[in-house]
């Protein structure tokens, strides 16, 4: 474990180690890099690039966990310590521009987020997805599975996240418009324009 300031700005480091999976995630908030990620699932890989590439930070993801079991342990506990690294890279908070929302498209479908860095964590995630879509990639991803890694980013990070599809119909383009749309959202909240905690209470 390991946070502070680096030269270039905001980061931390983080592992997680059980009996269903091995997870070190480090995260750099004000240097944008090519992510770097191997979790063992190719779709949620790519999902996990988006995040960084378009919250323009530097993101390292290595996890490894029960694959013959299920694919839940592994997505679950990225989310658990990829949480914990944003919240220890950002620290008091202070200064921060903490709200963000936005709207982003990909092809037939438009996902809405709106983001708060309020340190309370709470999840509504809205995607509507059958129950019966098509698992993704090789080895399979199962697209309910982005609502748990949502919801333990969530309690990681101890922030507001309210994701929605106004429409769409390829799970694909839901999921990955989904993540875009978190990424842009985080980019525009962690933004520093000021010196002070962002909130009445005077802290976070």
């Amino acid at each position: 474990m390991s946070d502070g300031q680096s030269p270039t700005g905001r980061l931390a480091r983080r592992e997680r180690v059980t009996k269903e999976t091995s997870v070190s995630v480090a995260v750099e908030l004000d240097r944008p890099a090519p992510a770097s990620v191997a979790t063992g699932l190719p779709f949620f890989d790519h999902m996990l690039e988006q995040l960084g590439k378009h919250a323009g930070i530097s993101l390292s993801v290595q996890a490894a966990g029960d694959l013959e079991v299920d694919a839940h342990h592994l997505v679950e506990d990225v989310g658990i310590v990829l949480g914990e690294c944003l919240a220890g890279a950002l620290g008091e908070r202070a200064g921060i521009r903490r709200f963000s929302s936005t709207s982003l498209p990909l092809d037939e479908a438009l996902v809405d987020v709106a983001l708060d860095l309020s340190g309370r964590p709470y999840l509504r995630y809205e995607i509507g997805l059958s129950k019966a879509a098509a698992r993704l990639g090789s080895p399979p991803f199962d697209p309910q599975l982005a609502e748990e890694f949502w919801r333990a980013f969530v309690n990681g990070a101890r922030l507001t996240l309210h994701i929605s599809a106004r429409y769409g119909k390829n799970a694909h383009h839901l999921l990955e418009a989904s993540f875009k749309a978190v990424a842009r959202a985080l980019r525009d909240a962690c933004l520093l324009e000021g010196a002070d905690v962002p909130s009445t209470k005077g802290v976070l």
